[in-house]
């Protein structure tokens, strides 16, 4: 199954989110496989200790760009291998929105041949609602939106929503919501009420797991570690446990 992890906007939890459920299942066992396909290159920062030494010719954006087959890393966690980004696919939108060949395709292109050798494939999508994240849900089956609490952060699942169902429409007809996953949650008014209204909206499409607000999630990731690895027992650790238990049955 490859899910792309999709936001419309940042700081919502979905780097973090790609990064926890990509280790949670190598950890379990499972042989699985990150593309992080977002420009600022979070997850390949925090998963390869040596990204800065990593060319340009070695990330994703050679797929992207020059149509080149994908440049797989392993990482330090067993089962789990990296597809990483680069600062320079910031740059790529201009190149795609004037390309005439499939350019909604070129990661599903690379990506068909080899999903078979991995048994979880997970994308990292950029924050917007750009061609990285066209060729993000063209290449995957399912997606799995993030959403934190707040007004703009609710606001911005009508326009991602929306971008899922014309990718469906003209380029993945089997593309699948997986499902809203909020996160960041903390005992205030604004996360009561934005759980709320998420849930009157999207009624049969929030998952159950609610991920909490918790410094050990910055924490690990400033460490270069997954939250599984800096603190099994941090309640970020737990709660993406019982998110993969809710997705994999694990």
């Amino acid at each position: 199954m490859i899910i792309a992890i999709a936001s419309q906007k940042g700081g919502v939890g979905k780097t973090s989110t790609a990064i926890s459920l990509a280790a949670g299942l190598a950890r379990k066992g499972k042989k699985t496989l990150l593309i992080d396909i977002d420009s600022q290159a979070n997850s390949s920062k925090v998963l390869m200790p040596n990204y800065p030494e990593v060319p340009v010719e070695k990330t994703i954006f050679s797929t992207v760009l020059d149509r080149k087959p994908l440049v797989i890393h392993k990482t330090s966690i067993p089962n789990l291998s990296l597809v990483p980004s680069h600062i320079l696919l910031s740059n790529t939108d201009i190149e795609l929105t004037t390309a005439i060949d499939h350019r909604e395709a070129r990661l599903k292109t690379e990506l068909d041949p080899i999903a078979n050798e991995y048994e979880h494939v997970f994308i990292d999508c950029p924050p917007t609602l750009s061609w990285l994240t066209i060729n993000a849900l063209t290449a995957a089956d399912k997606a799995i939106v993030i959403v934190s609490p707040g007004y703009f952060e609710l606001d911005s699942i009508v326009q991602i929503s929306k971008t899922i169902k014309e990718v469906r429409g003209y380029f993945n007809p089997n593309l699948e919501l997986l499902g809203f996953l909020f996160t960041m949650s903390d005992p205030t008014i604004n996360t009561s009420t934005s759980l709320q209204i998420l849930r009157q909206t999207y009624t049969d499409k929030v998952l159950k797991t609610i991920i909490p607000r918790n410094t050990d999630l910055r924490d690990a990731h400033f460490s270069k570690q997954d939250i599984f690895a800096y603190n099994p027992r941090a309640k970020a650790a737990l709660a993406y446990n019982k998110l993969i238990h809710e997705l994999f049955d694990i």
